[in-house]
């Protein structure tokens, strides 16, 4: 007997078997939700149907809604109220909230006209609200390190691009190497020139040199997440179920410091660049002297250094750092809408608004001060092409800036329709719920992501234009003729040349002083000579003799003493003309070594003989 009753338990629950799946996932069956983004189902439903045929009936009298498509959910939402959803882990995915308002919402027309009665247990008031991103196992990352993803926390998006394939990455990636380099090239440049000729950028222009330091410090950046690939960016998986994931939050010290220096120098670029503005605002309005303008540099650098400085300090703090699985780098703003439109837009908004609005209150200035020297022909013509210039620089920097605004804008107006595609396209493959936003599959394209990394770059580059002019070119053609590489013989050749003219120098000046002082010191002493003999003789005839032949001896000396005098005269005259010529000879002997450095010291040795010689013969 008590076996009879184990046999009909038994085939009872063989029974039950037959009509549902005891509590287990099973295959979709009902061709009405056959091809949506899930194919497994767990029965009880919400409605209490044991059986998908049975709920197949109970749904049938709702299927007008989704033929006739009055919401773009509606038939998602009936396939998951009556056929629910399931993962590998069992885990049941019934409509949410806000998808049954939308549903509603939309179809309350048709709902009137076909006099469908909405099922109690379908009241969007008792379901669920959605919650959002469930994090797969395959994404979990470390807790600890304020990484969040989707609004999932202790989650990060895979390291393989979400929207991409491997083809496309390998391509932008060598696009942002190529576009790196030659913005690094652009930027050195100008630095550079700057230093052979520090006086020749003053304010009002100075700012342009520090602003091409900062994007030089870009370029080095995007450089050296080209040369990593995804090293920096990424963080290898931890255990055998999990993957690749990108670097969120503080994973990663690497990561960190290339999100520093990249967001603190985009942003100090920015910064002076409304410095390069305001300077030039003052220099046409107000009519500031560069002395003037000078004055406030220290205000400027506080700033150009300052605001960077304290937004970046706050990003470290907020956990706000993101791993960019495209260029290699670290940067804000790459999954967090807030961060990008906070930390990205608003000062991108800011500073084109401001920079803008100065060059045309300058360049309005400039033009009033044209009307007014219209009658001064050549300063007209230099200030019109000062302002030339100037729109043309301004143009260079604007344009780029403002598309790459208009990137940003644009995507992070449709990152949260890609965002949902890649969920609905990944939720089986993830064992996750699919999103109950099924609208249009949308994906981005790449050469808006290839447009905003360039204009990125490019916005360093347009400083190269104000550098270009003839002078430059002129300095760096001499700063290389000055700095000409010499090989040890040709270094040994110079000493030995300039120890040849410095003792051929100075012997002919000695040999020059011997000639110039010997013949006037020979006429001195002839005179002191004569003028003690005749006193000697006068006194001798004085005492021998009378008054009258010693007054006449007295006379007799004073025409010999003007007579020596008189020839005194033209030496001094003499003199002047020898260090004049000297003074030549010294000039020849400088232009002669300039004109021969890299010479043998043979040829001056002779040269510089030759003209000793000649020098000796004058």
């Amino acid at each position: 007997m008590p076996g009879l009753l184990w046999l009909c338990l038994a085939l009872m629950l063989m029974g039950i078997c037959s009509g549902h799946s005891l509590f287990t996932c099973e295959p979709i069956k009902v061709h009405r939700c056959l091809g949506i983004n899930y194919n497994m189902t767990f029965f009880p439903n919400m409605m209490e149907h044991y059986d998908q045929d049975i709920a197949a009936s109970y749904m049938e009298p709702f299927m007008p809604l989704a033929n006739l498509h009055c919401s773009p959910d509606v038939h998602h939402f009936l396939c998951q109220a009556f056929i629910p959803a399931c993962t590998e882990e069992n885990k049941v995915i019934r409509p949410c909230r806000e998808q049954c308002e939308t549903v509603v919402s939309d179809c309350e027309e048709n709902i009137r006209v076909f006099g469908i009665t909405w099922p109690s247990e379908l009241q969007c008031d008792k379901l669920d609200p959605y919650l959002g991103f469930w994090c797969p196992l395959q994404l979990k990352s470390s807790s600890g390190h304020g990484s969040s993803f989707l609004g999932a926390q202790d989650c990060a998006p895979p390291c393989s691009n979400m929207y991409f394939k491997p083809h496309d990455i390998e391509f932008a990636k060598t696009f942002i190497g190529i576009c790196s380099i030659i913005c690094l090239g652009a930027t050195l440049f100008t630095f550079l020139t700057f230093l052979i000729d520090v006086k020749r950028f003053r304010y009002p222009e100075r700012p342009i040199i520090f602003y091409a330091v900062c994007y030089s410090f870009v370029s080095l950046i995007y450089f050296i997440g080209f040369l990593l690939g995804n090293d920096a960016a990424c963080i290898k998986a931890s255990t055998f179920t999990s993957v690749d994931t990108v670097v969120m939050g503080s994973q990663s010290k690497g990561c960190t410091l290339l999100f520093m220096l990249l967001y603190f120098f985009s942003m100090a670029g920015l910064v002076w660049w409304v410095i390069l503005t305001i300077t030039w605002f003052l220099a046409a309005g107000p009519k500031w002297s560069c002395e003037a303008i000078d004055k406030k540099a220290v205000w400027f650098h506080s700033a150009a250094w300052g605001i960077p400085g304290s937004l970046t300090v706050t990003l470290l703090a907020l956990n706000k750092v993101e791993g960019d699985n495209i260029s290699g780098v670290c940067f804000v703003g790459l999954y967090d809408l807030d961060a990008l439109r906070y930390f990205v837009l608003a000062p991108l908004c800011v500073g084109v608004v401001v920079g803008l609005s100065l060059i045309l209150a300058g360049i309005v200035s400039l033009n009033h001060v044209r009307q007014v020297i219209q009658h001064d022909e050549r300063n007209q013509e230099k200030l019109k092409k000062f302002m030339i210039r100037i729109g043309v620089f301004s143009c260079l920097y604007l344009v780029p800036l403002v598309t790459l605004l208009a990137c940003y804008t644009y995507e992070q107006s449709y990152r949260s329709t890609w965002e949902n595609t890649w969920i609905n396209e990944r939720c089986q493959e993830y064992s996750i719920p699919c999103s109950y936003k099924t609208t249009e599959q949308s994906h981005p394209d790449l050469t808006l992501f290839l447009v905003k990394y360039l204009m990125t770059l490019v916005v360093g580059i347009s400083a190269v234009f104000w550098v270009s002019s003839k002078k430059t070119c002129s300095e760096w053609a001499y700063f290389f003729n000055r700095t000409r590489k010499r090989d040890p013989i040709s270094e040994s050749r110079r000493v030995l040349q300039e120890s040849c003219e410095f003792f051929l120098k100075h012997n002919s000046r000695v040999q020059h002083k011997k000639k110039h002082y010997k013949a006037s010191s020979h006429k001195l002493k002839v005179i002191s000579k004569s003028m003690g003999t005749s006193t000697g003789i006068t006194a001798t005839k004085v005492s021998t003799t009378t008054n009258n032949q010693g007054t006449s001896a007295l006379g007799n000396r004073e025409p010999n003493m003007q007579a020596s005098l008189d020839r005194g005269t033209p030496s001094r005259s003499s003199r002047r003309g020898e260090r004049d010529r000297e003074r030549e000879r010294e000039r020849e002997r400088e232009g002669l070594e300039r004109r021969s450095k890299g010479g043998s010291s043979s040829k001056v040795s002779s040269r510089s003989g030759s003209l000793h010689r000649a020098a000796e013969g004058r």
